[in-house]
């Protein structure tokens, strides 16, 4: 038993020492490997800036959700005038005409936060800078 560990002990570490007088030359050839491959890369580089773009996003996106509003709360108005006028419970009348209300205010609050972004905003564009 002994010298059978011994025999795969003494084929290991020469296993290993065979590899060391090449270890220099594989190293070599992975650094020029991994030089080319840094060399060869092209970088890409972003034609606008991101806060321009995630700005146009964000006028898209709200231009979207401005007009949908308006679509829905006319619609909806209607809706609930003729609920109002056609109801003859005067409980369902008053739920109607509150509703009434609430559509027209979320589509004022939407189309107000429209209005600060576009008309508000650009007037604190030179402010927020760090410059005496």
């Amino acid at each position: 038993m002994c010298k059978l560990f011994r025999q795969i002990s003494c084929k290991v570490s020469i296993g290993f020492m065979n590899i060391g007088p090449k270890l220099g030359r594989y190293y070599t050839a992975a650094m020029v490997v991994y030089l080319m491959a840094a060399a060869c890369t092209v970088p890409a580089y972003a034609a606008t800036d991101i806060f321009a773009v995630a700005r146009s996003i964000i006028i898209d996106v709200y231009n979207g959700i401005a007009g949908i509003s308006t679509v829905l709360a006319g619609l909806m108005s209607a809706v609930a005038v003729i609920g109002a006028k056609m109801s003859s419970n005067q409980h369902k009348v008053d739920q109607s005409w509150d509703w009434l209300k609430r559509i027209w205010i979320a589509w004022a609050i939407i189309n107000g936060i429209g209005a600060f972004i576009a008309y508000i905003v650009p007037k604190f564009d030179g402010l927020a800078t760090l410059e005496p």
